[in-house]
């Protein structure tokens, strides 16, 4: 960038635009709308100082209703780095010190969420993974992990804005290995303190 290669501070923004779809589990269609002032505080958790709670504005609306609005509490402590940094010194390399936007173009305008899809495809291939990933699948795997840590299942489904549980059930792709784990928490105590505990002592 201090060379000012072309195309250095795009590649620059869409590498922190693909962190905060995934810290913060957010729809590919919600993030190009997100404005700098849309971060604040979250008393519970002054570590993330004003970057502690993220208004998302503009989510998912249901037929016929306007946009719904939703706060994203900050829990991933990486993802918050990234934006502090972007937002300290990358982005006022753009020169548009005036525009809202979080995420501005070269243009000086406002990313789109077809662009987005664009940028994530031209990664996604020249890195060789599979085609079957979209920007939407890093918001799958942000309730995925959330619940391989052990997060309350309520607390995550308030994040992502859905009214139901099943909806974020159909998010959550868990490894073997948390199952496995769950498992065996599961039959300790049963094992352990039930009928057939005592039978196998």
């Amino acid at each position: 960038m201090r060379a000012k290669r072309k195309g250095a501070l795009a590649a620059y923004r869409d590498a922190t635009l693909f962190k905060v779809l995934y810290g913060w589990g957010l729809r590919r269609t919600e993030a190009p709308k997100l404005d700098v002032v849309d971060f604040g505080r979250n008393p519970a958790a002054p570590e993330f100082g004003r970057y502690g709670m993220l208004n998302v504005r503009y989510g998912k609306a249901k037929h016929g209703q306007p946009p719904r609005r939703r706060n994203v509490a900050s829990v991933m402590g990486w993802a918050v780095e990234a934006v502090v940094d972007y937002v300290d010194n990358v982005r006022p390399r753009f020169g548009c010190a005036e525009h809202p936007a979080l995420w501005v173009t070269e243009r000086g305008g406002r990313i789109k969420p077809a662009e987005i899809n664009a940028r994530f495809v031209a990664y996604r291939d020249a890195l060789r993974l599979p085609k079957a990933l979209v920007p939407h699948s890093m918001r799958h795997s942000y309730v995925s992990h959330l619940t391989e840590d052990g997060v309350d299942r309520r607390f995550i489904q308030c994040q992502v804005g859905h009214e139901v549980d099943s909806s974020t059930a159909v998010y959550t792709h868990v490894s073997s290995d948390f199952l496995n784990t769950a498992l065996r928490r599961a039959l300790t105590p049963a094992l352990g303190n039930g009928p057939a505990g005592k039978e196998g002592q």
